[in-house]
């Protein structure tokens, strides 16, 4: 499970790429300062967490015995439980709570100047029709944390259970790795920056997983908590709000 995880990474790597590799191919070579489109910014913010996630959970199926849908069931601990979505729910509504102080401390630390996040310096003074600013908010709100829960959550945390490793210990450091894979795959000094608050936004959503043994509940928490910025960003592309 363990290369699962490596080579879903490393697909998410190379999609980054690709993702924008035609936008960059037909901007002309004029000048400094030319910016995507947002095209492009939605295609690689999109596209390459949801091609990893494809690849974690093939390989989960490869990995495991019975009927694929079995396999990836058994491999991500996958239960369709109400009551579970509900933790899910309700652990997700906490996140959200705990964000918005975590978030101000964060910002007098770091200074106004820094807070921000990748995704927000990017899409800074950006407009986008309505369709590629749905796309973002989908994006951001459902896909993304459907894909890094099934990377981290689920693969990764099954490749440590294999180890016999201890289920608090292993929050902890898909914890702290999820925080840290940010800054490392996004390029981005100001992900750096946001690890620590990514730590504390992060901890509501182990917690599902560790509460309920359920991949889904930290899939349902962590669409939860990122239903806000999702909005947030869907008003700034379309002009409804500030950027700042």
């Amino acid at each position: 499970m363990l290369a699962c995880f490596v080579v879903a990474k490393m697909t998410f790597v190379v999609a980054s790429v690709v993702a924008v590799l035609p936008f960059l191919m037909a901007i002309p070579h004029g000048g400094p300062g030319r910016r995507l489109p947002g095209a492009a910014l939605v295609a690689a913010l999109a596209l390459p967490p949801a091609v990893a996630g494809l690849v974690a959970a093939l390989g989960a199926v490869l990995i495991g015995r019975g009927q694929p849908l079995a396999r990836l069931r058994d491999q991500l601990s996958v239960r369709w439980r109400l009551s579970d979505m509900g933790i899910g729910l309700a652990l997700g509504v906490f996140g959200l709570a705990i964000t918005v102080p975590a978030s101000a401390l964060w910002a007098r630390w770091v200074g106004e100047g820094q807070a921000n996040s990748a995704v927000g310096e990017v899409f800074h003074g950006q407009r986008l029709t309505l369709g590629w600013g749905l796309t973002l908010f989908f994006g951001i709100w459902l896909i993304a944390p459907l894909c890094e829960e099934l990377l981290y959550r689920g693969v990764l945390w099954r490749a440590m259970e294999y180890w016999r490793w201890n289920r608090w210990v292993i929050a902890g450091l898909t914890t702290v790795l999820f925080a840290l894979a940010h800054p490392l795959f996004s390029w981005s000094h100001i992900e750096l920056l946001r690890s620590p608050l990514l730590v504390v936004i992060t901890l509501p959503i182990a917690l599902a997983r560790l509460l309920t043994g359920n991949l889904l509940t930290s899939i349902v928490a962590h669409q939860t908590n990122n239903l806000l910025p999702a909005i947030g960003l869907l008003l700034i592309t379309q002009g409804a709000a500030p950027s700042y």
